[in-house]
Parts: C-alpha cells; sequence; structure tokens
C-alpha cells in the first residue's frame, strides 16, 4: 500500500509538472510577436521598415525552414528576427516564390539586395544548407553573412573536433528564466513531433497551409534567441578572432555554392580546418 501511494504521488507530481510547464510555455507564447507575411504588399512594407537600422549590433537574424532545405529541396519559410524591434517577420516563400526576393520596397530595395549587401550585417546560424538552398533556387549570393556557429567555435579555449547545434549553445550559454527554459522545450518538442520523420512527422508541414500555429511558433523560436547568443559570444571574441570568423563565414558561403558541395553527412559537424 506504501509503495502504491508514493507511485501514486509521483504520478501526481509528474502530472503537475506537465501542466505548469505547458502554462509556462503558453505565457511567453503569448508575448512572442511575429508577423506573417504572404503577400507582395505586406513584404514591400517589410523591406521599408528594415533598411537603415542599425549595424553594429546587427539587427537582421534569419534563418530558413523547408522540406529538405538545400539544393535537392525547397525553401518553405524564411525567418527574420529584427533585434531592434523585437519582431519577428516568417516570410511565406512557399507561397510567395520568385517574388519574395524581387518584390521593391517604396524605393525600389528588394530583399536579394539586403541578403546581397556586404554593408548590411546578417546573422545566421550555420550557413551552409541555407545558403546552398537561396543560390540553387534563387541566385542568391549572400553577403555581410555573421555565422553564430562560427562565433561559438571562436570563444572556444581549445576548439575541439565539433562544432555545436544551436540546441546545445541555447541550453548551455544562454541564461534563461525558469517559464522561458519551458516554453522553448515545450515549442521544441511540439515542433519536433511535427517534422521530424524518426517522430512520425514529415518536413511537409513546412508546405502545408494554413501553416500551423505550432510550426510558426517553432519557426520564431529559431530565431528569437540569436540576438542573445550573438551578445555573449561578440564579448569574448578579439578583432583578430571576429576576423576569422568572418573569413570562415566567406568560405562556408563559397563551398555551399560549389558544384561537389554536400548538405549532408557527417563531415558537417567537423570543425573548419585550420582551427
Amino acid at each position: 500500500m506504501v509503495t502504491t501511494a508514493k507511485t501514486e504521488k509521483v504520478d501526481a507530481e509528474d502530472s503537475i509538472t506537465v501542466v505548469t510547464s505547458l502554462l509556462a510555455a503558453v505565457e511567453v507564447q503569448e508575448d512572442t510577436q511575429y508577423s506573417f507575411i504572404d503577400t507582395p504588399g505586406k513584404l514591400s512594407s517589410v523591406i521599408d521598415a528594415i533598411q537603415d537600422l542599425p549595424t553594429s549590433p546587427p539587427s537582421l537574424f534569419v534563418d530558413l525552414e523547408g522540406e529538405n532545405l538545400c539544393r535537392d529541396g525547397t525553401i518553405s519559410i524564411l525567418q527574420l528576427h529584427v533585434s531592434s524591434i523585437g519582431l519577428t517577420y516568417l516570410i511565406d516563400v512557399h507561397t510567395l516564390t520568385d517574388t519574395t526576393f524581387t518584390t521593391p520596397s517604396k524605393n525600389g530595395t528588394t530583399f536579394k539586395h539586403i541578403l546581397e549587401s556586404s554593408s548590411i550585417p546578417k546573422v545566421f546560424f550555420d550557413i551552409r544548407n541555407d545558403s546552398d538552398a537561396l543560390y540553387s533556387h534563387y541566385k542568391i549570393e549572400l553577403h555581410g553573412v555573421q555565422d553564430l556557429q562560427l562565433m561559438e567555435l571562436a570563444t572556444r579555449r581549445f576548439p575541439g573536433r565539433f562544432i555545436n547545434g544551436l540546441a546545445k549553445c541555447i541550453e548551455r550559454d544562454l541564461i534563461l528564466s525558469w517559464r522561458e527554459r519551458e516554453a522553448w522545450k515545450a515549442t521544441k518538442e511540439q515542433g519536433v513531433r511535427l517534422f521530424a520523420p524518426e517522430r512520425g512527422g514529415s518536413y511537409k508541414v513546412f508546405c502545408e497551409r494554413p501553416l500551423s500555429e505550432a510550426i510558426k511558433l517553432y519557426c520564431v523560436q529559431d530565431v528569437k534567441f540569436l540576438p542573445r547568443l550573438w551578445s555573449y559570444y561578440n564579448t569574448s571574441l578579439t578583432a583578430q578572432k571576429r576576423e576569422k570568423v568572418r573569413l570562415a563565414s566567406v568560405e562556408r558561403v563559397r563551398e555551399s555554392h560549389s558544384v561537389g558541395y554536400q548538405p549532408h553527412g557527417r563531415q558537417k559537424a567537423l570543425i573548419p580546418k585550420g582551427w
């Protein structure tokens, strides 16, 4: 009887923990500001809004989602987090297709111009497959890229053999409140269940319209922590290391354009040569 009572108590505590975590996720997600951009008119307004933003620190933090995101797959969503205003734009590349990059603002600037501008810094986490997909499908030649994954590598005293993924960087390097951490875990889990084949999901969910709220929140979460990571790593970088990151970011973009680029494989987990 005592064992049963203890088991029931543990089950009850587990249930309370799950419910509390979900409530925390809901509360934090209510504060998440994003705008879904699926018409040329909306996109033109976004381009107007993101011109002439502060460049130091960077204002634009970018990620892409799609089905097999690379030259062999598709781009469905481009996430653009604007740190200076605390807003994330989810740009519907699946719907807008080429017009994502050719729609002009009031002064004629396109999103292609912004992505290719060397004077406008854009922060990505692991630029390789994003660059591969943008170049292969839309002939976008990225410039002004700061690769946050390489920034993390440059802060290490001993580089080791492997680069870190975004989840590990968030878990290890960001100081999150309890509510933020629970919301991050819950949002990540909900998204992974929907798109990860090994969890019974499919990457096709990024192409479904209307896009589910769970996937939208997952997309937002993928970029909203990037400014905090950038600030954390940047404080540890010398001018020499920043230049090393810049050159390695340029090399990653160049590599992604090559005929022999391999978008998948164990080799991608290794640190770049020369580190």
